[in-house]
Parts: structure tokens; sequence; C-alpha cells
């Protein structure tokens, strides 16, 4: 294996190493400029989001302590792919390891007749979260849910299918062997990642071929086609998604029926809208060695808006809405789809009125359904007093008896604050809802019995996904201990 020479060190003779959290910045720069390039309305999406989000910051000035500068919001990323071999996920997740991203999450989305489980790499650290918080929604395809012959087509047309430049697999090992990457070797591993997910025009299979996987299901269509699983989906942070999704239209630009997640007004999870993805001009190889021209539909523009994660009695509750809405919403399409699109918003809308427990940040931390970190003031730290008496107070903090009772009398004094965590996953339903609304009209729905299938995902993996609440409470408990102790 070709091994490039580490030259930079320092005063003790160890290898500079590029952080992690910048060759993770950097490669989400250069996604995002390949991507502008291959869908120009990405850049124009981006421009929209930007002067929302100055309008908006400039309107709650309070919220750069919060969430950072414009810049550090407006260059917020996640991205999407689709792999189609356990041996592809296993490789991207060392991959995403150079750039300090791990798995997240165990999203089942066959529940919505989509033929692939996935999971978020993402930043695990808070620290890494605000130096970089890029993520990508990554999608393994599950051949067990299809029907023989069409499994047995699929896992054909991929079996030769290398994704991965051999640079790149020498980098990793790389960066594996020696703890990290020089910033020469990063540059380098950037230049190779985006190679795998770079859009190729030329399918690997014929347009019978295509048109056979398309009539099973669009997703095994996108994913077995395909030289590799181009980024279909580049998701900036929006601070007000209702009027981007408003602006969008007003542009004449066509965006899915609604916006999915929660409705206006709960500032709970992940909103999220996209335009429609696009019809895109496509090669199919013929029988006489050249190509014949044919289209596809798979890349879209997503925007999201994120909010504070909710603990499981929270997220309870929201999963059981859901689930509520989703069945309405299945009555209101059949009477029609400009009723469905009229009076989904209001039912939705009167439907956490009516049951979901808490509607503000303040409630959602009183009834203990969200996380939140908390730190004192600048009152608290500079009151004598309130020095004296949190020492008093450590036992119970430690005890874990009392303190939501301290800790709220000391925000309702002004002597300290909460900051809601935001929620930095996804959410299967809404994943399912981006991914259905921006379906090719010719596909298929899945016909075998749907089933959850962790194992078999992080058998595919390599190694179990963490467990996003385990993060949140622990970002959460700490906060509190620091508070207590400090």
């Amino acid at each position: 294996m070709k091994q490039t020479t580490v030259s930079k060190k320092n005063e003790t003779g160890n290898p500079v190493f590029e952080p992690r959290y910048r060759i993770r910045e950097k490669f989400s720069r250069a996604m995002s400029d390949m991507y502008k390039k291959e869908v120009p309305l990405y850049g124009d999406l981006l421009d929209i989001v930007r002067d929302i989000n100055r309008e908006y910051m400039e309107q709650h000035p309070g919220l750069e302590d919060e969430l950072g500068n414009l810049d550090r919001v407006s260059e917020e990323r996640h991205g999407a792919i689709r792999l189609g071999k356990p041996e592809e996920l296993a490789m991207m997740a060392r991959l995403f390891e150079v750039m300090g991203m791990y798995p997240v999450g165990y999203y089942d989305l066959s529940v919505a007749n989509l033929p692939v489980h996935s999971t978020a790499f993402r930043p695990v650290d808070k620290e890494e979260l605000a130096k970089n918080p890029f993520r990508v929604f990554t999608s393994l395809l599950r051949t067990d849910l299809l029907e023989d012959d069409i499994r047995e087509q699929a896992q054909t047309s991929l079996a030769g299918r290398d994704i991965y430049t051999a640079r790149v697999r020498e980098l990793i090992a790389i960066s594996e062997s020696q703890g990290g990457l020089t910033p020469d070797q990063a540059a380098e591993f950037i230049a190779e990642a985006l190679e795998t997910f770079r859009w190729h025009r030329d399918a690997r299979v014929s347009q019978k071929q295509y048109e056979t996987f398309l009539q099973c299901n669009s997703l095994v269509a996108d994913i077995a086609s395909f030289k590799g699983p181009h980024i279909n989906h580049l998701t900036p942070r929006v601070l007000n998604i209702e009027a981007l999704h408003k602006r969008m239209q007003d542009m004449g630009i066509e965006t899915i029926p609604e916006i999915q997640g929660p409705p206006a007004g709960w500032p709970v999870l992940l909103q999220q809208t996209s335009f429609r993805a696009l019809v895109e001009s496509t090669r199919f190889p013929d029988t006489e060695g050249g190509y014949s021209e044919g289209r596809h539909r798979a890349r879209f523009g997503e925007i999201e808006q994120r909010h504070v994660a909710l603990k499981p009695e929270g997220m309870s509750h929201y999963d059981r809405l859901t689930a509520i809405a989703q069945e309405r919403k299945k009555e209101l399409i059949k009477e029609g789809e400009k009723v469905y699109q009229t009076t989904y918003p209001a039912m939705l809308t009167s439907l956490f009125e009516e049951q979901f427990p808490a509607r503000t940040l303040a409630e959602l931390r009183q009834k203990n359904l969200g996380y939140f970190v908390y730190e004192l003031t600048e009152k608290g730290r500079g009151n004598p007093d309130f020095i004296k008496s949190r020492n008093k107070s450590k036992r119970l903090a430690t005890d874990g008896k009392g303190r939501t009772e301290i800790l709220e009398e000391w925000i309702e004094k002004g002597l300290a604050r909460a900051l809601p965590v935001t929620y930095e996953d996804f959410l299967p339903v809404s994943a399912a809802g981006i991914f259905k609304s921006n379906l090719d009209e010719k596909s298929g729905l899945l016909t075998r019995e749907k089933s959850s299938n962790q194992e078999l995902f992080e058998q595919a993996l390599g190694k179990k996904v963490a467990d996003y609440h385990e993060l949140y409470r622990a970002q959460e408990e700490h906060s509190i201990k620091e508070l207590f102790q400090s």
C-alpha cells in the first residue's frame, strides 16, 4: 500500500495533523460547491436561506449567544446518500470517522414502504458540534425486502461496483494507522472522497433494467442503477421555515405539499421542506456499445429548521400524534389533493393544540419533556450570597433530590439560564415523507411484509449505532454537574 510521507512535525517530533473538525468543515464546503454546480437551483436556495436567517437574527439579536453568528448558522449542512452493499456501508463508516463523524441512531424506513434502513453520521461531542455539525443521513438498500427476482437483479448490478477511489482507501488506512492526516493528506483526502458523492450521468444498467427496478421502487432504481451514491440532497439550516416555504412558492419553485414535522409554533425536534426532485438527463448503455438517452428523478433541495431535542416521554407524545396525523392524512387525500393541501396544516395544528402537553420551551423544561443545558448568568457568577447557597445545594444536585426545584428557582431569579439542546438527528416519518414526495411518479411500492432489523444494519456497519438519547442526556447531566460544582 502506498504511504504518504509525513513531513510536518511539531517540537516533539510527532506529525502535525489537521483537526478532524477542520477536515469536516472543508469537506462540507467542497461538497456544497460541487452540488451548486450540479444543481444550480441549490445555489439559489442558499441565497434565500441566508437572507431569511439574516432577517430573523436581526429580529432576535439574542440568538447569536445560542446558535452562533450568521455565517455559522448559514454554513450548517446535512447531506443524504443511499448505499447498495454492506461493504459500502462499512467503508463509509471508516471514511466519515476520518472527519470525526460517527453513526448515531437507527431509522427503519420500511414502515413507509421504502426498502432502506439508515443511520446519521455526525459529530457526537458538544464541542465538535459547535465547531461544525455536518451530518450525512446514510441509507442502505434492504435486499431482504425485495422479491426474489428483483433482489437477484439488484445484487448482480451492484456486485462489481466500487464507489471508492483506490487513493481514498489508502488515505483512510493512513489516518487509522497514524491517528490522523497531515494538512496535505487531508486536502488530498477531501478531493478523493468527493468522487464518491459526485453525480454520474451514465447508468450501469440498461434502460429496460432501470425500468424494472423503478416498477419495484424508485429507491431501488436510484441505488442499483448508477456508479455511485450521488448526494441526493444537501440541506441548509433555516431559522424560519414557514417564511422560506412561502417564499419558494412565491418564486414559482415547486415545493412538496406541506412542511414535514411538527406544526408551526411547536419548537420541537425538526421541520423540513424541499423543492421537488429534478428530472435529470441520463444515459443508459445499449446492446451495441453505445448509449440511449433517458431520465432519472432523484436529487432535490431540502431545507430544515432544528428545535429542541425531546426526551423519551416527549418523543412518545410526538410519535403518537404523528401516527394519528398520518391516518387522518390518508383520509384527506381520498377527498382530493386540493382538500388535503388546504386542510392538513390546520388539522395537524389542532391535533397538537388538543393533545401535546407543552408548547413553549419553558413548559417543555418544566414538564421534563425536552433536553436543556444549564449555565450561570453574569448575575449568578457575581453574587457572593448565591455562591454560598449554591455550595449548600451540591449534595441535593448530586443525589438528584430536589435539583429540579433548585434549578427552576435559580432561573426565576435570573441566577442561571437554560438553553435548549438542539435536536441533531432525524425523524423517520419526516425522512420518509420527504423521500416519498420526491419519488418518480412511476415508482412502485414494497409488497413484502415490513420489519425493522437493526441487527442486520449493524452487522453491515461493523459497529453499534449510538443512542442519541444517551448523548443528549449526558450533555444535560454534565451541564448540571458543572453548574453545581463550578
